[in-house]
């Protein structure tokens, strides 16, 4: 039983508005960037549309998602109402106002820095605040989580944690440490020479201390969706989930192998030695696992699904599956697209192979395969299946919400894949202005016309999910029942210790953490003139 519908429904409900406006930002990025412009803009505006849209979809619209879900799963898997609701409406309201404080200066150009902060540019202080104010936020939805999982267990000593609930808390665990290294940044590297108390920052350091959030951040991303996978999606289907333990031990290596990877962006920095670059690359390939784990699962999954509404043969059951279901859709076209963003990863964290594709739009086809498309997809999906539940109203729009969900799909293929070749080319990212009559480029123009196009089906799409959500707040009123999770086909009778509780996986991601970032860390903290003088953003100094 779902008890408080308004709260789940305001972070649903900022958090796409929030995704709207910074959908808007990208497309009319990749249209001045494109050939189908002749370009007349201050390039200025072109960096503030891209620290906006990045700030926006990479901390606040994520953030926003998981806590709303995060506190639906409690509520439904705990059966009792929510512990805390006046700090969850609390840290709702700090990310909120955090987002506004940060936006007012990036929309002034006082701020143009993108979102992972490029130190030694340095901008308003307000925009660091901002994002300091909706991490803060999100760590009282960290520590609802941990405590309402806390009093859950003193009161059912003898029952297994519910596997949504489980998955609900490693995602805040994750996020929760994972944030750290880019508050540690802002706090004492970037804060004081924003704030003018010092001229010079330790840009190397700074980026370290970012690394550390810089891609966990995409598993904390990532654990709403595959929440959906193992607990929506053979609910809705008609089927059973696969394996309970199996989805566990997915989770727990989240929480452990996600940390210790983030170096793998620094390939080319001369900060950290190579013996540190080379273990984040290997933790990167370990962080695959959990993947292979969970695309087996769910395939598994919907093969039971298929086999129960009587499919037969090898592959004969595929045709057998729900495909009218729009969250059957949603879960199979995100796996695609999780597939090549995958496969893209491979490349990216090879520490020879990575020379190659480093900062070039490859990089920006991979991102956004993986969080655009694989992700965002699933957020629909939820979405769609909690909205029922959120509004007592009926959500029967199925041909709207599979047409919605063809077009993300098709609009994310047109978009991201072009960016993939014109990168293996050479095509640099973050530039506002090419010059397409150059003959060096000149080649690459097909396929950057290509992903603007791609970019008008995203936003035609976005449209349509308005739409949708819209139709569903307004339509009759129907009682959708209690809201639940999947079941397991053999539910265990028993869970073992670890595959229920935190404290041994928690240990080692705070371990693996320190093993990984402590020396780099240690060393840059010690060596003498690593300051560099700050580049002052939109401000006279």
């Amino acid at each position: 039983m779902l008890i408080n519908k308004r709260l789940i429904l305001a972070h649903f409900w900022l958090a796409f508005a929030v995704f709207g406006l910074a959908l808007i930002l990208g497309a009319w990025q990749m249209f001045v960037r494109s050939p189908f412009n002749a370009w007349h803009f201050n390039p200025e505006f072109y960096y503030r549309s891209v620290t906006a849209h990045g700030s926006a979809m990479g901390y606040v619209f994520p953030t926003l998602i998981a806590m709303g879900f995060g506190y639906a799963i409690t509520e439904a898997t705990l059966e009792k109402p929510l512990v805390g609701v006046r700090w969850a409406w609390a840290g709702f309201a700090l990310v909120a106002v955090g987002a506004v404080v940060a936006m007012i200066p990036v929309s002034l150009g006082l701020a143009s820095v993108l979102y992972t902060f490029y130190p030694p540019m340095v901008g308003n202080p307000f925009y660091y605040i901002g994002v300091v104010m909706v991490v803060v936020g999100s760590w009282i939805w960290v520590a609802l989580m941990s405590i309402n999982l806390m009093i859950w267990k003193r009161d059912n000593p003898d029952r297994p944690v519910p596997l949504a609930m489980f998955a609900n808390v490693a995602g805040s665990y994750l996020w929760g440490w994972t944030a750290v290294g880019a508050a540690l940044e802002i706090i004492f590297l970037i804060l004081p020479v924003a704030l003018g108390l010092r001229s010079t920052i330790d840009a190397g350091l700074a980026r370290v201390f970012f690394s550390w959030t810089l891609h966990a951040i995409v598993y904390f991303w990532l654990i709403p969706t595959y929440i959906a996978y193992y607990t929506i999606f053979p609910r809705a289907i008609g089927g059973r989930l696969y394996s309970d333990a199996m989805a566990r031990i997915s989770f727990i290596l989240f929480v452990v192998v996600a940390m210790p990877i983030g170096v793998h962006h620094l390939f080319a920095d001369p900060q950290v030695g190579a013996g540190f670059k080379f273990m984040h690359s290997v933790f990167t390939g370990l962080v695959t696992l959990p993947t292979l784990l969970t695309i087996f699962t769910i395939c598994a999954s919907a093969e039971i699904a298929s086999r129960l509404r009587g499919g037969r043969g090898a592959f004969g059951w595929v045709r057998a599956l729900p495909w009218q279901n729009p969250i059957m859709l949603a879960t199979a076209l995100s796996l695609v697209m999780l597939g090549f963003g995958g496969a893209g990863g491979i490349i990216n964290m090879s520490y020879q192979l990575d020379a190659t594709i480093h900062n070039t739009q490859w990089i920006t086809g991979h991102f956004h395969l993986i969080f655009g498309g694989a992700i965002v997809i699933m957020y629909f999906a939820i979405a769609y299946d909690l909205w029922p539940h959120l509004t007592g109203r009926a959500m029967d729009h199925f041909g709207l919400m599979r047409t919605q969900l063809w077009l993300w799909f098709i609009g994310m293929i047109v978009t991201t894949f072009p960016w993939h070749y014109v990168g293996i080319l050479g095509m640099p990212r973050r530039m506002a202005f090419y010059d397409y009559a150059n003959p060096a480029i000149s080649p690459q123009t097909f396929s950057v016309g290509m992903s603007a196009v791609g970019g008008l089906i995203l936003l035609t799409s976005g449209v349509l999910f308005f739409v949708v959500l819209i139709r569903g707040q307004r339509a009759e009123r129907s009682d959708a029942g209690a809201y639940r999770f999947s079941v397991p086909i053999h539910m265990p009778a028993r869970i073992p210790v670890a595959l229920n509780s935190f404290g041994l996986w928690l240990t080692l991601m705070v371990g693996l953490t320190v093993v990984n970032y402590g020396y780099p860390i240690a060393q840059l903290l010690v060596l003498k003139q690593t300051n560099v003088p700050a580049i002052y953003v939109g401000a006279s100094r």
